[in-house]
């Protein structure tokens, strides 16, 4: 799995001139689910998301974890992130099929949950508007082969 994280300020994601989710301060969260991935990568991913101290402390540090911040989570699926650009059109062969990268999109949203976090979503495959407001701006891309 691959994930890029931004700290913001507040996100949210809009389907069909509708939103469908929104956050305050907390992550904004663009996943990607590879065609080899398990339950094993989902978990571990979630477990860095709820843990990865990225919010500063009082001496202006990033030392904080999500959950002593506060944070919210907007998790939103993309395919995109396992793109194979060699050449000028993209490819998307690397990327899971939605019967196996729908369960795990959920199951890491189950996962964060668990542990108390507040999860806004967008909808698998839909054609979504997000928007961020960016905080320092702090993004981070995890990759579960790298973890």
């Amino acid at each position: 799995m691959r994930a890029v994280v931004t700290r913001v300020r507040s996100a949210s994601v809009e389907i069909e001139g509708q939103i469908h989710g929104q956050i305050g301060p907390g992550l904004l969260v663009l996943l990607g689910v590879h065609q080899e991935d398990t339950e094993r990568e989902a978990k571990k991913i979630a477990d860095k998301l709820c843990g990865l101290r990225i919010f500063e402390d009082e001496n202006g540090k990033m030392n904080v974890s999500p959950a002593d911040a506060g944070a919210q989570l907007l998790i939103i699926s993309q395919f995109t992130l396992f793109a194979d650009c060699k050449s000028r059109r993209p490819g998307f062969s690397k990327a899971a099929r939605p019967d196996t990268a729908v369960p795990l999109y959920e199951l890491v949203i189950a996962e964060c949950r668990a542990r108390g976090f507040s999860v806004q979503t967008g909808v698998f495959a839909a054609d979504m508007q997000v928007a961020s407001v960016n905080d320092g701006p702090v993004t981070i891309i995890l990759d579960t082969k790298e973890l």
